[in-house]
C-alpha cells in the first residue's frame, strides 16, 4: 500500500494509532498477561483440525508481527497499537481488505480493562474508519460482534453503524464456534467523518465504553 495510505499514525488527543512493531512485544505480553480474564471470552481461538487436517498452532508475537507486516505491504490490512497518554494499551486492526467492486474491510480490536470508560475505543475507530474512506479508499467496513458483548454493540450504535443481521457460528471464540451480529457503514452513511460525529455526540464529561470486540 502506497503512503500515506500505510504506515501511518493517526492521532486525537490521548488516543495514537499506530503500526504494530516487533519491539512493543513487552508493553504488549504485559498488557495480555493482565487482561486474561478480561479477554478470555473474547478472544478469537483454533478450531481442532479435521480429519486428515493440519495441526495449527497459534503463533508467536514475532511471527503475528511479521504476518501483519506482510499483509501490510500487501494492501490486505492495516494493524495498529492503540497507546493512550503515551502507553499501550490494545490493538485495532483493519483486515480482509478487498478491492475491485466491493473495496471493503472489517475492523477487530482489544483494549485494556484499565481504559475502559475513558472513550479509548469509540476514538480509535473513528480514527481508523475515517481513514480508511478520506485515504485508503474503502466504501465499506464491517464490525462483526459477538450478541453477548453488550459494551462492543454499544461502541459501534454509538458511532452510527448499522446492524444487519446475524452470522451463526461465524468464528472460532473462547473454544467454540460463536454467533455474531454483523455492523457496517458506508462512506456515504459518514460525509462529515466519525471523528466528528463521535466528538459531536459524545456527551461532556461522561465517558465510553471501550470493550473488547474479537472481529
Amino acid at each position: 500500500m502506497n503512503s500515506p495510505s500505510w504506515p501511518v499514525e493517526l492521532a486525537d488527543g490521548d488516543i495514537v494509532l499506530r503500526p504494530i512493531k516487533l519491539r512493543d512485544q513487552r508493553a504488549w505480553r504485559e498488557v495480555n498477561r493482565r487482561n486474561r480474564d478480561w479477554l478470555r471470552p473474547w478472544e478469537a481461538t483454533i478450531p481442532p483440525p479435521g480429519p486428515g487436517g493440519p495441526i495449527t498452532h497459534r503463533p508467536t508475537y514475532r511471527q503475528m508481527v511479521r504476518h501483519l507486516r506482510a499483509e501490510a505491504n500487501a494492501g490486505r490490512m492495516l494493524p495498529f497499537v492503540i497507546e493512550y497518554q503515551g502507553r499501550l494499551v490494545g490493538q485495532l486492526t483493519v483486515a480482509g481488505i478487498t478491492w475491485g467492486s466491493m473495496c471493503s474491510g472489517h475492523i477487530g480490536y482489544w483494549v485494556d480493562e484499565g481504559v475502559a470508560g475513558r472513550g479509548v475505543m469509540p476514538t480509535a475507530v473513528a480514527l481508523a474508519v475515517d481513514h480508511c474512506f478520506r485515504t485508503v479508499g474503502l466504501h465499506r467496513i464491517e464490525v462483526c460482534i459477538r450478541p453477548e458483548n453488550i459494551p462492543s454493540r454499544r461502541v459501534v450504535e454509538k458511532l452510527g453503524f448499522r446492524e444487519e443481521g446475524l452470522r451463526p457460528r461465524y468464528l472460532h471464540i473462547d473454544g467454540g464456534w460463536r454467533d455474531h451480529l454483523v455492523f457496517a457503514l458506508t462512506a456515504e452513511e459518514a460525509p462529515e467523518g466519525l471523528l466528528h460525529r463521535w466528538h459531536q455526540a459524545r456527551p461532556k464529561n461522561s465517558p465510553s465504553d471501550t470493550p473488547r470486540n474479537p472481529a
